[in-house]
């Protein structure tokens, strides 16, 4: 499968908010003062799920946007030969 323009530069943007986004969010619970996500000075459940959540998604963030980025590179190398660029394909059989 091929991606165009419009897409990748989609996936590349997506992969930044989600950076930008979770950043902020982490940044926001570790200074937590309500006591949902430090109890005493304890992590709290909440905190660990919180947490476990930003991670997720800074790594799904990263995938989603390094596709974005390395279908623009393919559009490119295809632009700059004047040919399309065949994607690489396995040894083994489509099922």
């Amino acid at each position: 499968m091929k991606l165009n323009r419009p897409v990748s530069w989609f996936l590349i943007a997506f992969g930044v908010w989600s950076w930008i986004v979770w950043t902020t969010f982490v940044k926001n619970l570790w200074k937590d003062a309500s006591g949902l996500a430090f109890d005493d000075g304890s992590p709290t459940a909440y905190f660990w799920v919180h947490l476990t959540l930003a991670i997720t998604s800074f790594l799904l963030g990263t995938a989603i946007g390094a596709l974005g980025l390395r279908s623009l590179r393919v559009l490119k190398r295809e632009a700059a030969a004047g040919t399309p660029v065949e994607p690489q394909r396995s040894d083994t059989a489509a099922v």
